[in-house]
């Protein structure tokens, strides 16, 4: 028999945790207990290798010369061979090159404008998700504190010098793509947020994880035209990342450097710095942060809503990817997914208190037939 669930503590309906069963709850925390030991690796991690290579040149720097160069009335193919040739920076394979969406629509228009648009979008993903957020906690104190996780997740989109960097944008993208997914009232409102993860990939053909995700979840679900939109949006994906190898290859020439390669294999506490380096938690003690980041991830699997399933297989997802595939140098891609990786933690205040309730719920109920 399930016990009664308490009343929820910040949320305004019960956990899903809420009066589980004793064993399952048991379970639940013995999981959670050991994922928060397993970001403890994180202590042991070397930071993300935030260098720059040989010639002291950073990404960043990198991206501002190329846009500059295309503001200035340059080929964008032609001018991103070029910087990343004098930089001594791989050109192969065609993935090395970025898709020219974000430096020639940034090359369209003056410094200020890019840096003002990307506020925008910024302020655009935090309206959106606090309009999401609020009618699942119960008061306006719950609805402050998620703002400001929220906000610790969006910390990067405050820095000018960062306003080229293709994750930045995508990363919202991301958040502003799952935000408009399907709101209460609105069961029909995919082709939003396709498009605008679509416009992800675009800028960042990593985003295309987040797309393949979807599709997935959609056709789980059995929303059959939405995972249709999502397949079309890969579709076009693939057709354009053709025509951008073509262009790629017309201005690489045989002795230019090659990539390394990806595979780096550099574990769970990788992921967890990358992520922890991408957000305010930066600036939080690391044995303390490293705790909170996994918090997080698991806090959304106590939002009976289904956009927060969605919500967490993309983190997941990007989180093993930067376990297993990135290299040291990589650290930025977990900006596809710091907008989110903390505002989590807001539903893990009910969902911890319920999953011990139930679990020390130690009740039995002893059952006497009466015969006359």
């Amino acid at each position: 028999m399930r016990r009664r669930p308490l009343a929820p503590l910040l949320l305004a309906q019960p956990s899903r945790f809420a009066g589980w069963p004793q064993n399952a709850a048991r379970m639940m925390l013995a999981a959670l207990a050991a994922l928060l030991l397993a970001a403890l690796v994180a202590m042991g991690t070397p930071n993300p290798d935030v260098g720059a290579p040989s010639d002291g040149m950073s990404d960043a720097v990198l991206y501002g010369t190329i846009v500059d160069n295309v503001r200035h009335g340059g080929d964008y193919y032609a001018v991103a061979a070029d910087a990343l040739r004098s930089s001594s920076y791989p050109l192969r394979p065609f993935v090395a090159f970025r898709l020219p969406t974000l430096a020639v629509v940034a090359g369209a228009m003056p410094a200020f404008v890019v840096t003002v648009l990307l506020w925008m979008l910024t302020v655009a993903v935090a309206l959106a998700w606090y309009a999401r957020l609020a009618p699942a906690l119960a008061q306006t104190p719950a609805r402050v504190a998620a703002m400001l996780l929220l906000l610790a997740g969006l910390a990067a989109a405050s820095a000018p010098e960062l306003a080229i960097f293709h994750e930045l944008w995508a990363g919202l993208l991301i958040a502003l793509s799952l935000a408009l997914h399907r709101p209460a009232g609105r069961p029909d409102r995919w082709i939003e947020p396709v498009a605008i993860g679509l416009a992800a990939a675009l800028i960042r053909e990593t985003a295309a994880l987040y797309l393949v995700v979807m599709l997935v979840l959609a056709a789980r679900d059995g929303a059959r035209r939405e995972a249709i939109g999502w397949a079309a949006a890969l579709v076009v994906l693939a057709v354009i990342l053709g025509f951008h190898a073509q262009a790629v290859a017309e201005v690489v020439r045989p002795l230019d450097p090659a990539s390394p390669g990806w595979g780096g294999l550099l574990g769970l506490g990788f992921a967890i710095r990358a992520t922890i380096l991408s957000s305010a938690l930066q600036f939080v003690p690391l044995w303390l942060a490293a705790p909170f980041l996994v918090l997080a991830l698991a806090g959304w699997s106590a939002w009976r809503e289904p956009i927060a399933v969605r919500v967490q297989v993309t983190i997941a997802a990007y989180a093993l990817v930067l376990a297993i595939v990135a290299r040291a140098d990589n650290y930025y891609w977990a900006l596809l997914i710091a907008p989110l990786s903390v505002v989590g933690l807001i539903f893990a205040v009910d969902s911890l208190r319920d999953l011990i309730a139930a679990a020390r719920d130690g009740r039995r109920i002893t059952v006497t037939r009466v015969v006359r």
